[in-house]
């Protein structure tokens, strides 16, 4: 089942400090949970008799959230005598393309989002090699770590570290038209009304001859950049750069640059290896949340990368 409905996140109101409180989003996912299977079945016009398994995911994210899911699942299963399918939440973002068009195994797949970043060639339904994944920040969390904050009317769920002050600085959500937008949202805006080589960032993981991510010096390079121009223009409170969209920019340059980086050296490696048939290369881009969406200001910029490469799959 996959009703157009629950192609959306379910979001709530987020604490007011920001971030997202694990036992907290455990029981919003216990209030709506019920719910929300029961909104999935009836607009799909069938009862749950009608289905031929339940499946749900069990790894990997917040596992207080996921326990929940878990749970009504099982009992889901047990109440209508269904099969239980425990599900890997990456396999299956690389694998829902299959739903939609006509990909046949292997293919080369980029999944971001705000846990995780990874490149891996999906051989087969359970069978994935890893070319590349997250050393420690994602590219969304990147940007909500940056943007932490904005006070959005509904932020959907992620966990931020409570210690990162990078965002407390930024204030983006003192501008009003920020005010009912996400992390990536709100970076995305800004940044096309900023130039994005008027800040320096660092060319991550440059003496590593792999395919892994790393978004960790980036973040700590804008953190400097702001805490400089705070000092710089006497910044106090609730005050903000002036450079502010010039930095949004020039963020979002440097997390694309370093994406497609990465994916060029994924696809330089299979080209040597043959591990893809040359009639039919296909990459599956797939950025699942919402806090990546700051990365389309230069998907154009990506794509063009993509192109050489063969078929690609969005």
């Amino acid at each position: 089942l996959v009703p157009r409905q629950l192609k959306q996140r379910q979001c709530f109101r987020p604490p007011s400090n920001g971030g997202i409180i694990p036992p907290i989003a455990r029981d919003l996912h216990k209030q709506h949970i019920e719910r929300v299977v029961e909104e999935a079945v009836a607009s799909a016009n069938l009862g749950l008799g009608d289905v031929d398994a339940i499946a749900t995911t069990v790894k990997p994210g917040m596992p207080l959230s996921l326990l929940v899911g878990m749970n009504h699942g099982k009992h889901l299963a047990r109440t209508w005598g269904k099969p239980f399918i425990p599900i890997h939440h990456m396999e299956a973002h690389a694998l829902t393309i299959r739903m939609v068009a006509q990909v046949e195994f292997p293919f080369l797949v980029l999944l971001i989002s705000g846990g995780h970043c990874l490149l891996a060639v999906a051989q087969g339904v359970h069978q994935f090699l890893l070319l590349g994944q997250s050393l420690d920040d994602a590219p969304g969390e990147a940007f909500d770590k940056v943007t932490w904050s904005i006070p959005a009317e509904t932020v959907c769920l992620t966990l931020w570290a409570p210690e990162d002050q990078i965002a407390r600085r930024l204030k983006l959500h003192n501008l009003p038209e920020f005010g009912g937008l996400s992390g990536g949202a709100a970076i995305q805006l800004a940044a096309t009304r900023g130039d994005p080589l008027s800040f320096q960032f660092p060319f991550m993981l440059s003496s590593y001859r792999d395919c892994n991510f790393s978004m960790a010096g980036l973040k700590n390079k804008a953190r400097l950049h702001i805490v400089r121009q705070e000092h710089e223009h006497g910044i106090e409170g609730d005050g903000i750069i002036p450079g502010v969209y010039d930095l949004c920019a020039s963020m979002q340059w440097a997390i694309t640059s370093h994406l497609c980086q990465r994916l060029q050296r994924a696809m330089e490696f299979i080209s040597m290896r043959d591990m893809l048939p040359l009639d039919r290369r296909t990459l599956v881009r797939h950025c699942f949340n919402h806090k990546a969406g700051a990365l389309h200001g230069y998907e154009g910029f990506l794509l063009h990368l993509l192109s050489l490469f063969g078929t690609i799959l969005c």
